[in-house]
């Protein structure tokens, strides 16, 4: 069981990363469980963090 549980918020965490990369917005965000939304965000941070380095 908990290895489905990590699975899915690996899952949430870089498609907010892909989200993030790509410049979409926070509000796209898709998840309305508070731990898969906390981790797609962490994600989508990351994302644009490395969307601004790279740019620049």
């Amino acid at each position: 069981m908990k290895r489905q549980k990590r699975d899915r918020l690996e899952r949430a965490q870089s498609k907010g990363y892909q989200a993030g990369v790509n410049g979409r917005s926070s509000e796209a965000c898709p998840y309305h469980n508070i731990d898969t939304r906390c981790q797609w965000l962490g994600g989508w941070r990351d994302g644009r963090d490395i969307k601004t380095t790279n740019m620049k």
